[in-house]
């Protein structure tokens, strides 16, 4: 979602460099990848957990996974865990709100991949930023889900075919780690006046 030539120079040509944003990243995840959980009354905070989807082709990590008590209808029994818990992911980013959707996809694919492991609904989770330290909910409707398989589809697409797509500039490439990778700096073109005054240069040796 964020940069398809950015996702093939990764998962197809096996190339990886990180800059500042992704060690800061890092140190942001590192709690979050513990395998910890909490507990505060109805609450359970589970972190690091593996998920799954074979439907959609997907695996991975959930950042954070809340586990909210459901006393009503609904919810679904977790192991080690008395009654129905209704589950709630949670994924920290180190940046601030995109108007993009590729935050929002990346927390439905986990969303999707709690559903099928665990047979529940899930119709809403959160995106932390670190930058603002704010919390963004994010419902979990149709058009989102859609997109969210749409694209799994473009990666397995993307990875199959084993092509990286062109380079092309745009402003955010300035934040990813791969930039001198994915489009090396041109040399600078010698100026027509610079290689006259070398050559009569030359001639008066």
């Amino acid at each position: 979602m964020f940069c398809e030539r950015q996702c093939a120079l990764i998962h197809v040509e096996r190339v990886w460099r990180e800059n500042v944003l992704t060690a800061e990243g890092r140190v942001l995840h590192e709690r979050t990848d513990s395998g910890e959980m909490e507990g505060r009354g109805d609450l359970r905070v589970a972190r690091g957990i593996p998920l799954r989807s074979l439907r959609l082709g997907l695996a991975g990590r959930a950042d954070v996974v809340e586990l909210h008590r459901v006393y009503g209808p609904g919810g679904t029994a977790v192991s080690g865990l008395e009654g129905c818990w209704q589950p709630f992911p949670v994924e920290y980013k180190r940046g601030t709100s995109k108007w993009i959707d590729c935050d929002r996809v990346q927390l439905c694919a986990q969303a999707l991949c709690l559903e099928e492991m665990l047979g529940v609904q899930i119709p809403s989770g959160a995106l932390f930023y670190g930058q603002t330290r704010r919390r963004e909910e994010v419902q979990l409707d149709e058009r989102l889900r859609l997109a969210t398989e749409e694209a799994a589809a473009r990666f397995h697409e993307i990875v199959a075919g084993g092509l990286t797509p062109m380079a092309y500039r745009a402003p955010k490439c300035k934040s990813c780690s791969l930039l001198e990778i994915c489009m090396p700096p041109r040399r600078r073109r010698a100026s027509v006046s610079r290689y006259l005054a070398a050559a009569i240069e030359r001639s008066d040796e």
